[in-house]
């Protein structure tokens, strides 16, 4: 079932108006602009999504992605090669580079030294999973986990490549993943964005641009909002300075008697819609503060997520958050953590990163299992791409540094019918290319989606002229991984 885009005519006056509250507060730039195909097919709630129903039962109600941007090195965390160490300053064999592409940053060394991994690796839990000492509460948690070692992009720069995890091309301007869920299956949850956003701070060291996160061609409704610590999480939410919550109540209820009447004369279901979403913004003003407010957490949770999860915009703390949401039926949040870029000195680089994710992962999917939500929220951790077994720049004995490498790297994943204790795929004895297996960006977006109960192929949506869906063209659910 192909789902049909109504074109919905929008003049001057109106795209100003929809925008006057300024991009940030998506409360209300976001909830604004919704397409009249859902107001039409949906009347009576304005928040659902495209899909009458799943396309069969789904296993997954929501998603929490946990996106390590910047290509986290699999070599150093989960994918154990000692062919790597024993060969360690050797030149890479073109035997096993096959002449494939080098970025600008490495296509110039005389040689590429082969660089095993100055950390420790042991196998773990029943599934006997290899994980290095950089990770030790993960280390713990392997048998809830899926690890797919043969995962594979084509794209080599950070930008492309993370946009096509997040949209399904390298180029921008697509739908983002939560965008394409938020328009199949809208928001269980009408006092919350279906689609929220969390970026850890102090970690930029490249740019994460709104569009990772945004609608692309479908309604505005569908782009993430993102959420930041501090008194504002949602810019532009609350009343402005002389503005009561009374007074919001007022002009909303005279606003809903204009807009009635302007459906008398035009018969447009976007009129009501568009009212259903002023309501939902004054909801959202006390239920962010809420969802938010972590002060009647027991000393229990922070001792499962640590100390950092009291320190605002901390990844900890954004786990804390992810899991207050799921419990409030949030559709699809996003985690970005920068900062695993590590070209150079790879070593510092990668204990910092790993000391800020590590136990937070463990305690996110600890918690969610002991409140009963594993069983239905799928958890994605993963980043864009992986890193060279070669060093970039001098090696050292206890220093280097890891190029981009598309060919190979390791995400894993945990609940909603995803295997737990499995490591799905391999890489060669040197970890440079897949040797069994291989899983593509498409696959696992498909397999996502098959997950919430979608078939890829039939989430559509039609833009100048042709349908356009997530995974392109396409794509193939990894029955490998899933129960």
């Amino acid at each position: 079932m192909n789902c049909t885009h109504i074109n919905f005519a929008m003049n001057r006056r109106e795209f100003f108006g929809r925008f006057a509250f300024g991009l940030g507060g998506a409360a209300l730039f976001g909830l604004l602009n919704r397409d009249a195909f859902g107001a039409a097919a949906k009347s009576e709630n304005p928040f659902k999504g495209i899909l009458s129903a799943p396309h069969f039962p789904p296993k997954a109600n929501r998603i929490i992605y946990l996106f390590m941007a910047g290509g986290p090195s699999q070599l150093d965390l989960f994918d154990y090669k000692p062919a790597l160490n024993e060969h360690n300053g050797e030149d890479l064999p073109a035997s096993v580079r096959m002449g494939q592409r080098l970025t600008g940053m490495t296509g110039y060394q005389a040689t590429l030294p082969m660089a095993g991994s100055i950390f420790k690796f042991a196998q773990h839990g029943q599934s006997g999973a290899w994980v290095s000492d950089l990770m030790p509460w993960t280390a713990k948690l392997v048998d809830e986990l899926c690890f797919i070692k043969s995962m594979h992009t084509e794209a080599i720069n950070h930008d492309p490549a993370i946009t096509f995890f997040q949209t399904g091309s390298q180029l921008a301007g697509r739908p983002s993943m939560g965008a394409w869920l938020s328009y199949g299956l809208g928001s269980a949850n009408e006092n919350l964005p279906a689609f929220v956003v969390l970026i850890s701070k102090d970690r930029i060291d490249q740019p994460l641009y709104a569009r990772l996160w945004g609608n692309g061609f479908l309604p505005s409704l569908h782009q993430g909002v993102q959420f930041r610590s501090g008194k504002d999480p949602v810019l532009f939410l609350q009343n402005p300075d002389g503005v009561s919550a009374g007074s919001r109540r007022k002009m909303l209820d005279r606003l809903a008697e204009l807009e009635a009447l302007q459906f008398q004369d035009l018969g447009d279901p976007e009129i009501n819609a568009r009212v259903a979403q002023y309501e939902m913004a004054y909801r959202m003003q006390t239920s962010v503060p809420e969802v938010m407010d972590i002060s009647q957490e027991p000393d229990s949770t922070f001792a499962l997520y640590g100390d950092e999860a009291k320190n605002p915009g901390a990844f900890a703390a954004n786990c804390l958050l992810a899991r207050r949401m799921a419990e409030r039926n949030v559709r699809f949040i996003q985690l970005y953590h920068p900062g695993w870029d590590h070209h150079g000195n790879l070593p510092s680089g990668i204990r910092r990163q790993a000391k800020d994710v590590d136990q937070a992962c463990y305690a996110l999917v600890t918690d969610l299992k002991q409140r009963g939500l594993l069983d239905d929220t799928l958890v994605v951790w993963g980043g864009e791409f992986g890193r060279t077994n070669y060093s970039q720049g001098k090696l050292t004995k206890d220093d280097y540094g890891r190029d981009h490498h598309p060919r190979c790297f390791t995400v894993w994943m945990a609940g909603a019918g995803v295997k737990p204790g499995v490591s799905y795929g391999t890489t060669d004895d040197y970890g440079y290319n897949v040797a069994e297996n291989p899983v593509h960006v498409f696959d696992l977006q498909a397999t996502i989606l098959q997950q919430l109960g979608i078939d890829h192929t039939r989430l559509v949506f039609r833009f100048q002229g042709r349908d356009y869906r997530l995974t392109d063209v396409a794509g193939e659910v990894v029955k490998g991984v899933l129960v």
